[in-house]
């Protein structure tokens, strides 16, 4: 199983949109696929029409209940889509209070990562999507993952907070001894204004050959897709942005 995860410390550029569009893609493509919830304010869980409030297990229970949970307890947990071989592992407003409850513990970094290696053969792709903010959920996310996604619209401010993503990943790459892999995805450009093609240009000369060559456009039917509870390519396959998360994947695979 590959597991990807999709980070970074700005909201709102982007990430539920990456980790919905490839995890879509690749369902449809026949990949057994799972869907990682690691937000408290599970974005991608409502997506699906999933309302966190009625579940009885979630993402929370692997945190509260460690190497206790079985792999069969796992696959219990996990929701069904409304597309074939995609499954969600759901979250709730009770995965707030772990950094609070549990964050000093020993061994809180690897609990998400231990528990995917329990059910690895069911899936051929594991997506996570990350809250914005680094606390025991992203580092989890981060120290399961074998590529990190970084989603980055093109704007000024935004490339502000990805100088704190990279941070965050130099700190755990240095306590972890561990080299990650990222790919950068410039998000929401707009070809008509300064600001992206500026931001564009920048994100190319800082970061090189870590930025994906393409770009992910402004879209209003991401939106409408949500609306619908569909990803973008069942709501709306010809559409740029689909097209565009599709040049995406390709790519991401490529790279291996």
């Amino acid at each position: 199983m590959k597991i990807w995860t999709v980070a970074n410390q700005k909201g709102g550029v982007g990430k539920t949109t990456t980790a919905v569009s490839l995890a879509g893609t690749l369902a449809l493509q026949g990949k057994r696929v799972l869907l990682i919830d690691t937000d408290p304010h599970a974005s991608l869980t409502y997506y699906f029409g999933i309302d966190s409030e009625d579940l009885e297990v979630s993402v929370y229970d692997i945190f509260a209940r460690g190497n206790t949970m079985q792999s069969e307890e796992i696959l219990q947990s996990l929701c069904p889509s409304n597309i074939a071989n995609l499954d969600i592992m759901p979250a709730t407003m009770a995965i707030a209070t772990l950094d609070r409850s549990m964050g000093n513990k020993t061994g809180m970094g690897l609990i998400l990562k231990k528990a995917l290696a329990k059910i690895s053969e069911h899936y051929d792709y594991a997506i996570l999507d990350c809250p914005p903010v680094l606390g025991v959920l992203m580092v989890n996310a981060l120290a399961a993952s074998e590529r990190i996604l970084v989603p980055v619209q093109t704007e000024f401010l935004a490339l502000k907070g990805l100088d704190r993503m990279m941070r965050t990943m130099e700190l755990m790459q240095s306590s972890q001894s561990k080299q990650y892999q990222y790919t950068i995805i410039p998000t929401m450009y707009d070809k008509r204004t300064n600001a992206s093609l500026e931001a564009y240009k920048t994100l190319q000369k800082t970061y090189n050959d870590k930025v994906w060559p393409g770009v992910i456009p402004v879209d209003t039917k991401f939106r409408d897709a949500s609306l619908a509870q569909q990803v973008p390519i069942q709501f709306c396959p010809r559409s740029r942005g689909v097209f565009a998360y599709r040049a995406l994947l390709d790519y991401l695979i490529e790279q291996g």
